[in-house]
């Protein structure tokens, strides 16, 4: 069925023209917005109509489009949003609209990395027709096509925006939200709900960073006893049927699980089960008496895997085996980050290894490459953080690291380590401590902290948090993830990922602390943080985040304000109109 259903050739000839004119369509702010900002938006005489309450869709056969049909049929009659500023906008006395019509070319192109999803939304006046259209080459983005018109209804009885046109398709394939479900545990509704704002802001991934030395809550079939002993407690677990669950529902909403299972360090929870594997277990993690450089572990938690343990790569790949079975994403995160060499050093065989000439960093080479094979061999693409290649004292031969099989996550220094990962040929999922860490600016966790007992007015400086400040919205949005790179190596930029590491948080924070910061990171990613001009346009941004976080607190959302609501109450008035000059 074709997308131009009960359209005039008249209007059809406009649409083209305005997609001719795409740039400058999107720099427009309208009555009505949508989050994240379309890349082209064309609605030349703002107006509403009716939507009929026996609203219907019509969709190309596909279980997950029907699901989201029938899910967003519900939501477009039922939710009835009440907007923080009603847009005075003229109600036309014609038939409301009545019906949408979906046309997908590709109703079997899978949910994986680089999928098409872009769509066009078509809603004509009443005069022209009844029918709204929306046309995608795949069902995922049919599926975003279907939360843009979510955000064109309001009110009740609801109205829509009418008389528009909308293409829409991303800047980058990889859009996510890393969430650490270690050092504080999450139960699968949480997950399911993290999901579900993914879907709405358009992100597309959630990087779940499953365990860590604090714990292992993954049940595995191979390996029972990590998840038996090394879990916080009986329902602290995450069983195979619980992330079958957490998987399926991605599916429904368009959003990717990628796996995380970090080693060799920040394993210290698998010595529960295997003390002979992992070397420093519990240990003190900064030992009394020793400089910082002399630390066992980056924070409370110490244990690492030995790599001249022939049962570590036992157990290792029996993790692999089942994790890879578990998630079908191409995508396996291997961690690999944050090698503390004294860990190593404490053991034995170790020593023995290091006097005869032998080096951690060939440690580290030597259980690289022999877990990467594997993974390889299961057909995964294998994202590792930075570290592997970067680390100072600790690092892996880029001979090692095909890049046509390994992706790095980059999280330290900003645009300087993406620019040395992608030089290098490397594809990069940036995820910036100094941009995207929301975990940063709530102060140090560690007890007995003797910086926190100073004289009044003493300056603590970052109060703890070894990140810090808080990254701020603002920050977010105006982070430009290709910043100083040729556009060759701006190529191989897929996308970002916010991170949510847990030491501070836990399912009573978990959606205040990523919303609304992590929409930020979605608009940015999706349709950039500039207008038509190349201005950066994040004091246009501020009332629509406003609006949209409040539309996600509708939908269950518990996202924190941004501003009081006195400002989008009254425009501008919350802006500074004077340049901030560093002091």
């Amino acid at each position: 069925m074709g997308a131009a259903i009960g359209i005039p050739l008249t209007f059809l000839l406009i649409l083209a023209f305005f997609i001719t004119l795409s740039p400058q369509i999107s720099a427009v702010s309208y009555p009505i917005n949508v989050w994240p900002k379309p890349t082209a938006f064309s609605w030349p005489q703002p107006q509403i109509t009716l939507l009929s309450p026996n609203f219907k869709i019509h969709f190309p056969l596909n279980p997950y489009l029907h699901q989201a049909a029938n899910r967003y049929r519900k939501q477009f009659i039922e939710e009835h949003y009440n907007p923080l500023v009603v847009p005075h906008l003229n109600l036309t006395s014609s038939p409301p609209l009545k019906s949408l019509t979906i046309t997908v070319t590709d109703d079997s192109a899978p949910l994986t990395h680089g999928v098409n999803e872009s769509y066009t939304l078509t809603i004509p006046s009443p005069e022209q027709s009844t029918t709204a259209t929306l046309t995608a080459e795949t069902v995922w983005g049919a599926m975003r096509g279907l939360e843009t018109l979510s955000q064109l209804i309001f009110g009740n009885p609801s109205r829509v925006a009418c008389d528009l046109y909308i293409h829409d398709e991303p800047l980058f394939h990889h859009r996510g939200v890393m969430l650490d479900t270690s050092r504080n545990f999450y139960g699968v509704s949480d997950l399911q709900r993290l999901i579900r704002a993914l879907s709405m802001n358009k992100l597309n991934v959630f990087h779940w960073h499953i365990t860590d030395s604090q714990s292992f809550p993954l049940v595995l079939p191979s390996e029972p006893e990590l998840a038996g002993k090394g879990a916080y407690g009986e329902e602290m677990k995450y069983s195979p049927e619980d992330v079958k669950r957490v998987v399926e529902f991605g599916m429904r909403y368009g959003v990717r699980v990628v796996p995380e299972i970090d080693m060799p360090a920040h394993t210290g929870s698998w010595a529960l089960a295997y003390p002979d594997i992992v070397t420093c277990a519990n240990m003190m993690w900064w030992p009394a008496g020793v400089d910082w450089t002399d630390h066992l572990a980056a924070e409370p938690g110490t244990g690492q895997l030995n790599p001249l343990s022939p049962n570590a790569y036992k157990v290792a790949k029996n993790v692999i085996h089942d994790v890879v079975s578990m998630f079908p994403d191409s995508y396996y995160h291997g961690g690999a980050d944050e090698i503390a060499p004294n860990c190593w050093i404490t053991d034995p065989e170790i020593q023995a290894f290091v006097a005869k000439n032998g080096t951690l960093s060939r440690l580290l080479e030597i259980f690289v490459d022999s877990t990467l094979r594997y993974i390889i061999s299961l057909n995964r693409t294998v994202v590792y953080w930075e570290d592997v290649l970067l680390d100072a004292s600790v690092n892996v031969s880029p001979s090692l690291l095909p890049p046509e099989n390994v992706i790095f996550q980059t999280w330290n220094n900003g645009p300087s380590n993406t620019k040395k990962l992608t030089e290098a040929g490397y594809r990069v999922i940036v995820s910036s401590a100094d941009y995207y860490y929301l975990d940063c600016g709530h102060g140090g966790w560690v007890g007995n902290d003797t910086r926190y007992d100073q004289p009044p007015g003493t300056d603590i400086g970052d109060g703890g948090s070894w990140c810090a400040p808080f990254k701020t919205w603002q920050t977010i949005y105006n982070y430009d993830i290709t910043y100083g790179l040729n556009e060759s190596a701006a190529n191989l930029v897929l996308g970002g990922e916010v991170a949510l590491w847990s030491e501070q948080a836990d399912s009573t924070v978990l959606d205040s602390r990523i919303w609304p910061r992590a929409s930020a990171m979605a608009e940015a990613l999706w349709s950039g943080n500039r207008d038509a001009t190349g201005r950066k346009r994040y004091a246009e941004a501020t009332d629509r985040l406003n609006e949209w976080r409040n539309r996600m607190v509708t939908r269950g959302i518990a996202a924190e304000p941004i501003q009081p609501l006195w400002c989008i109450r009254n425009p501008g008035m919350c802006n500074t109109v004077h340049p901030f000059l560093a002091s």
